[in-house]
């Protein structure tokens, strides 16, 4: 037996946003209506997503604005900066460990009333975050946010995409990718101002109103959804998986610190690996999975979760590595080094209107061709640099490496589903943010990885080693064209055509 959620009654057939969100289909001014339009909506109809990419945005800022944090907090509580490494540990652990489990509780309990619960724990977690004396408190605080946010991110896209028509997916996932190419861009510069200016507990209240605005914009906005409340939960799977993610994920995260136990990194990664492979046997028998593998059969969701494994792995190698490298073999300063990653955002952002026409024009598989190889290209480039480039020509590469960067994450994020019926995305979603959360994470950890065969080939010569680096990311961007190559050249043709006018 099947029932609905509490809120704004809306059905599945009906087009995600028409007749449901008044005050959003008030008059706006032509300029604003034809840039809406050329994102893929029709005005009036931004206004959920809008919402979504806002919480994606502060969940995925939260994730990076507390790096440059670190030596603050350490001394506010008496502990060593790298102890911190918990804090930011325990947030990346629990929203890996917790993502599988949100497809269900979205289908079991509601997907308004998981999403609002979610707003809820992530805003009162950053409260906390502030509030923390000690470093325990910190962690204990950390975790409660990181639950938030393992329902907050994939929920809030599966309400969107359970509501969007294909023809319109393109311009709905443009919206939602700029978050993750955006904050993790402008944590750390960001992070850096609001500590010298108010002190490091405002960067956790600072989402106290974004909290509230999105919680008051969710109740108004957000439509019920079929559920199941009679959905079981998959306990031998989770017991499963979750441990396998978990070790997974902090032998990750320990191959990035500044001296790895590799004897732990080993025990952990083949623990998980181990765990991993078992559950995978049972999520292939079971009748109910917690991780359901059905969307692997359409090849336009397979390229994005499996070369697109591969590109994020590079693309989230890269943005760990810079600011190092240029502190270290250009001797610059922690925020200027960040700073210089904004040249990045703001290819990210140039590029942003031009996604959709280029798609539509060429179609994702010459899009995905070209953009992966300039990808390639671009870290490539950083093999090259090193202190005496000219500062104009440093810019430009990475601001090139940004226009591309926008252009391969929303053609991959759009590709993935093209196909998927309506009635399996919840599962395909599950299985995608799960999958796109570990590639994050095992990013930063090739990217240490590469960066420690640089130091040891190049023992005597910081630049060199860095630059070896980069160039063994860019023959793993490489791989990634492989899939992509495999991809028809009509795929997702529907998605492609976009909105018929009328």
């Amino acid at each position: 037996m099947k029932s609905q959620d509490e809120g704004p009654t809306e059905s599945r057939e009906e087009s995600p946003h028409e007749g449901a969100h008044p005050a959003a289909s008030a008059r706006r001014p032509a300029m604003t209506d034809g840039l809406v339009r050329r994102m893929g909506f029709e005005p009036g109809q931004v206004a959920l997503p809008l919402l979504i990419a806002g919480t994606f945005f502060m969940q995925n800022l939260d994730a990076s604005v507390i790096t440059p944090a670190i030596p603050a907090m350490a001394e506010s509580f008496g502990v060593r900066p790298v102890e911190l490494n918990l804090g930011v540990s325990a947030y990346i652990l629990t929203v890996g460990v917790f993502i599988p489990v949100s497809g269900w509780a979205a289908r079991r309990f509601g997907a308004r009333r998981i999403f609002l619960i979610a707003i809820c724990l992530f805003t009162l977690a950053s409260l906390l975050c502030g509030f923390s004396r000690s470093l325990p408190q910190f962690i204990a605080a950390r975790i409660l946010q990181g639950l938030g946010g393992a329902m907050m991110v994939p929920v809030g896209r599966y309400v969107v995409l359970s509501l969007t028509p294909k023809d319109r997916l393109m311009g709905v996932i443009a919206l939602l990718t700029w978050p993750g190419l955006v904050a993790p861009v402008l944590g750390p510069p960001l992070g850096g101002l609001v500590i010298d200016s108010a002190g490091w507990r405002w960067i956790f209240w600072l989402n106290l109103p974004l909290g509230l605005i999105a919680i008051t914009a969710a109740l108004r906005l957000l439509p019920r959804l079929e559920r199941d409340p009679g959905r079981r939960f998959d306990w031998l799977g989770f017991a499963l998986i979750a441990p396998a993610l978990f070790c997974i994920l902090f032998a990750a995260e320990s191959m990035g610190a500044k001296v790895p136990s590799w004897g732990l990194v080993a025990l952990l990664g083949g623990g998980g690996l181990g765990l991993l492979a078992l559950g995978y046997r049972h999520l292939r028998r079971s009748d109910h999975p917690i991780l359901q593998f059905g969307a692997m059969r359409f090849a336009t969701f397979r390229v994005p979760v499996l070369g697109g494994s591969i590109f994020r792995l590079s693309i989230n190698a890269t943005p760990f590595l810079l600011p190092i490298f240029f502190q270290l073999a250009f001797g610059w300063s922690a925020f200027r080094a960040g700073l210089m990653m904004t040249a990045i955002f703001a290819g990210n952002i140039a590029m942003k209107p031009l996604t959709t026409p280029l798609l539509r024009r060429f179609g994702f598989r010459t899009v995905l061709l070209w953009a992966g190889a300039c990808n390639t290209l671009a870290v490539l480039a950083f093999s090259f640099v090193g202190p005496g480039i000219s500062f104009p020509l440093l810019l430009g590469v990475l601001f090139a490496s940004g226009l591309v960067r926008s252009m391969q994450f929303t053609a991959m994020n759009t590709l993935a589903f093209a196909d998927v019926p309506q009635a399996e995305m919840s599962e395909a979603n599950t299985l995608f943010s799960t999958i796109v959360q570990l590639a994050r994470a095992l990013g930063v950890a090739v990217g240490a990885i590469f960066w420690r065969i640089g130091q040891s080939v190049y023992p005597e010569d910081v630049t060199a080693g860095f630059q070896l680096a980069f160039l063994l990311i860019a023959a793993l961007s490489l791989l990634a064209l492989i899939d992509s190559w495999m991809l028809s050249r009509d795929a997702a043709e529907e998605v492609r055509r976009g909105p018929r006018r009328r």
